[in-house]
């Protein structure tokens, strides 16, 4: 084969890539493509997460230079645009990695049909997950709908190869175009304290976490004010790392465990997604759940302004971080879902409208899981704000942190400031009533 496209999306590095990979094995050149979708672009001013694509998409650019090649960037229907591509450059074949969500699946269809009709083979590879979502199903199903048991065989699967690290990249003749700025895609502004993006930061992030943080994730990943995570799921969601290598990586070192067991979560909620991409905005499991509108509740919940101090930090730590810590994310989540009794979509929405890693099949299956929709076996489960405080910020360092309202008040009775003798300035009472509406956990 003289010439192939390798269609990047949400993979966006060099190493473990299984589809540049067999395109440099099968064509004597290729093209490596990434087409700015103006359909997705006006869904959504996520400025965080475009601000790291954009970081992430020069990094990408950077390296395939370093091998002789570049990146080629346009901007259109991404079936339309690799179509005329393959056709300026004579491409026999396209390359892509296979991806989850309804759009991503719409895509390969459409980009198959076209293909088709030019003469074109479409290979569409693994990369996006550890597993395949395809790959595992329990008897008598297509798809796990517990996660317990997909753990158990997803510890058993069969694990491809990593594919080999392109030393050389041998490019056809184009127009390279350019990388936007932030400014040309969004109106939105981008936080000031986002991670760095692109596959490079993320491979030196990962050499440092396996170094020095991993061994102290299990007794530390809970703990609000420690911060024992990896904060590497920016870097997973767009692919500037691979999940295979990071879970092979990570298994290599004492006590993985409860790390590789969240990389598993990953998988478990894109195979859910990849079987019913409707859940990304319907119920998994309906269970008449009776939401109220309440638009001042849903506002004070976004500010941060609830009068529930570890409430209030996790929505002002997602405000200026474009992150949040997981169990904030749970407690965050329970709050609006079963105590305001909010839609949990609504939530949803601004989670991805702000974080750096929102996920489509993560962000909508944690969700549906705290508002109970979802894959839980324990539908009513409710986490109690202030009992969840106590245990996973017992010196209150991470509400003062982010609330600086409540800086100036020590120890755990930051967690309840209604009951000091005054309400510090500038800090709201409660939105519910404390005594009478937290419940369970």
């Amino acid at each position: 084969m003289r010439t192939a496209v390798v269609l990047f999306t949400r993979d966006l590095r060099v190493h473990d890539h299984p589809a540049l990979a067999a395109a440099l094995a099968s064509a004597e050149q290729v093209v490596p493509l990434f087409v700015f979708d103006p359909t997705v672009l006006a869904r959504s001013a996520a400025a965080n997460r475009l601000a790291f694509l954009l970081a992430a998409l020069a990094d990408l650019d950077a390296s395939l230079r370093q091998r002789g090649g570049g990146l080629v960037v346009r901007e259109g229907q991404v079936v339309d645009e690799t179509m005329r591509v393959a056709g300026e450059t004579g491409a026999e074949a396209v390359f892509l990695s296979e991806d989850v969500s309804a759009y991503a699946q719409a895509r390969e269809r459409r980009l198959g049909a076209a293909c088709a009709g030019q003469g074109l083979a479409l290979h569409l590879l693994a990369g996006v997950t550890a597993v395949p979502p395809g790959d595992l199903a329990p008897a008598g199903g297509d798809f796990y709908k517990v996660f317990t048991p997909y753990w158990r065989r997803w510890q058993r699967a069969p694990q491809r190869a990593l594919a080999p690290t392109p030393r050389r990249v041998s490019m056809a003749a184009i127009a390279a175009g350019r990388l936007p700025a932030l400014a040309d895609l969004t109106s939105g502004t981008a936080s000031e304290s986002l991670p760095e993006g692109g596959e490079t930061e993320g491979r030196r992030r990962v050499a440092r976490w396996l170094s020095r943080g991993l061994e102290h994730y299990e007794g530390l990943h809970d703990s609000l004010a420690d911060d024992g995570t990896s904060r590497l799921g920016p870097y997973l969601h767009f692919g500037c790392l691979s999940p295979l290598e990071l879970v092979e990586r990570a298994r290599s070192r004492e006590g993985a465990e409860p790390f590789v067991r969240q990389l598993c979560w990953r998988d478990f909620y894109a195979q859910l997604l990849a079987a019913r991409p409707e859940t990304s905005h319907t119920d998994f499991r309906p269970r008449g759940r009776g939401w109220r509108t309440d638009p001042a509740a849903l506002a004070a919940w976004k500010a941060g302004r609830t009068g529930f101090p570890i409430i209030d930090a996790g929505m002002r730590q997602l405000a200026r971080e474009g992150w949040m810590h997981n169990r904030a994310r749970l407690l965050t989540g329970s709050f609006l879902a079963k105590n305001l009794r909010l839609d949990w979509r609504l939530g949803a929405a601004h989670f991805l409208d702000l974080l750096v890693d929102g996920d489509i099949a993560s962000n909508s299956g944690n969700w549906q899981w705290v508002a109970g929709t979802g894959v839980d076996t324990r539908p009513n489960r409710i986490f109690n704000p202030i009992r969840q405080a106590r245990r996973f910020d017992p010196d209150g360092a991470y509400v003062r942190r982010y609330v600086s309202e409540l800086a100036g008040v020590g120890g755990r009775a930051v967690h309840e400031p209604w009951k000091l003798a005054r309400l510090p300035d500038g800090y709201p009472e409660p939105i519910l009533d404390p005594a009478g509406s937290l419940i369970a956990a």
